[in-house]
This record gives C-alpha cells, sequence and structure tokens, in this order.
C-alpha cells in the first residue's frame, strides 16, 4: 500500500537554548494513505470555508473564536479511524549528551530523533512518501542522509522521496502542526486553564478517552513515544 507521512515539529531549537522554555522537544508526523489524499484535502478546505479562515492555520492561532473550527479539525482526524494516525517523539532535553552522542551538534541530534520518529511505523512492502515542514539548516545534506538512513534500515519497504515543502503549502501539514502543539503544550505544561487552546486539547482527550502522555508502542491512532536517550526499559 502507499502512505503519506506528514511532519513538523515543535521546539526544534531546545537543544541549543540558552534559556530552554520547555522540557519536551516534539516532532510529530500525520500518517495516512495515498488514496484519500485528494479526499482529505477537500474535506478540510470545506471546514476552512465553513468557518471562514483564511490563510494557514496552525496551533499558535488556535484563539476563542476560532475554537470551534480547530475542534472540527480535531473531529475530522478521529473521524477517519486507522486511515488517518499521528505518531510523535517527545525528547527531554534534560536527558540529551549532545558532546557524547551527536558529535555536540544540536542539528544533528535533532535529525537522529526524526529518524527515531519515522523508522518504526515504516511497515515491509509498503511504499511512503515523506513531508517534512521546511526548516533552515546549516547541513543542505539532512534530509537526504535521513532519507538514505531510513531506506536502508527498512529494505523491504520503498521510500519513494523524503522532501521539504512550506507549511502554508499544505494543509495535511497543517493538521500536523496542531496536533503536535496540542502534544507540546500538554506534555510541557504549558496550557493557560480556560484558554482555547486548554479547551481544545481537552477536547482532543475526550476523544482519546485519556490524558495525551507517553503511549505503549502498540498504539495506532495517536501515538506519543517519550524516548529515553539514556537507555533503560
Amino acid at each position: 500500500m502507499k502512505f503519506d507521512v506528514y511532519c513538523d515539529e515543535s521546539r526544534p531549537d531546545l537543544f541549543c537554548s540558552k534559556a530552554p522554555p520547555a522540557t519536551y522537544l516534539i516532532i510529530g508526523s500525520l500518517w495516512s494513505h495515498r488514496e484519500d489524499r485528494d479526499k482529505l484535502k477537500a474535506e478540510i478546505h470545506a471546514l476552512r470555508d465553513k468557518h471562514k479562515v483564511g490563510g494557514e492555520f496552525k496551533w499558535q492561532k488556535v484563539s476563542p473564536s476560532r475554537l470551534e473550527f480547530y475542534q472540527e479539525l480535531v473531529s475530522l482526524f478521529f473521524s477517519e479511524g486507522d486511515r488517518l494516525r499521528f505518531r510523535c517523539i517527545a525528547v527531554d532535553r534534560t536527558k540529551v549528551d549532545l558532546l557524547k552522542y551527536h558529535q555536540n551538534d544540536q542539528e544533528l541530534g535533532f535529525y537522529k530523533f526524526y529518524y527515531q520518529l519515522l523508522h518504526h511505523w515504516i511497515l515491509d512492502f509498503n511504499e511512503y512518501s515523506i513531508f517534512c515542514d521546511y526548516k533552515r539548516n546549516r547541513d543542505m545534506r539532512r534530509l537526504t542522509v535521513l532519507a538514505s538512513c531510513v531506506a536502508s534500515s527498512n529494505l523491504s519497504a520503498s521510500l519513494s522521496s523524503v522532501q521539504a515543502i512550506r507549511s502554508e503549502e499544505s494543509v495535511m501539514i497543517q493538521l500536523a502542526d496542531v496536533l503536535v502543539g496540542a502534544a507540546s503544550a500538554r506534555l510541557n505544561g504549558s496550557l493557560a486553564n480556560g484558554s482555547a487552546k486548554h479547551q481544545l486539547v481537552e477536547y482532543l482527550e475526550s476523544k482519546l478517552e485519556h490524558p495525551i502522555a507517553a503511549t505503549a508502542k502498540g498504539v495506532s491512532k495517536f501515538n506519543v513515544f517519550v524516548i529515553d536517550p539514556q537507555g533503560g526499559w
């Protein structure tokens, strides 16, 4: 089968910040059947038209006046069952040793965790197209190396492309951004009680029937992988 994967991240510069505003770096991914691509885009555009939402939508734009729109986006995500899935990796910055394991290079460390996000959901005999939100990298080969590493460790699957696109060009990456933002806000404890973002996260959690937190590896709809770079069970 053929799948599309849309990726985004929250707090990508956390490793190098002199005054870190949060604990967890989050890298997220939205996985869908390629044959559903046009249908999903049409449904999202229909919601935008219904709520008169122009331009790019994303987590940072969640507001009281747009809350119903974002709640309906969440409902759309859940209405698709396992044909539309979300997975994120949460990395505790306090447990990352850049000098020892990542050549003292936060960008290299970031893409190693990106690999961990993707690798474990790549299944044999399927074909994948991966779309990453555009990110300015110091080393222009990062995505090429990421693609090579994912492909070489999943020889029975086909990786047709790994490419960067700007979020304003993809409503699917924008949806990924909303889900990543919700996971990041809950895990980092940054939600203000009663705010529109708090209400949206609670709405999402009501659909999940549990708070956003680390999940078991086999959870398929909304998977949260809280990695421990220091090892353990």
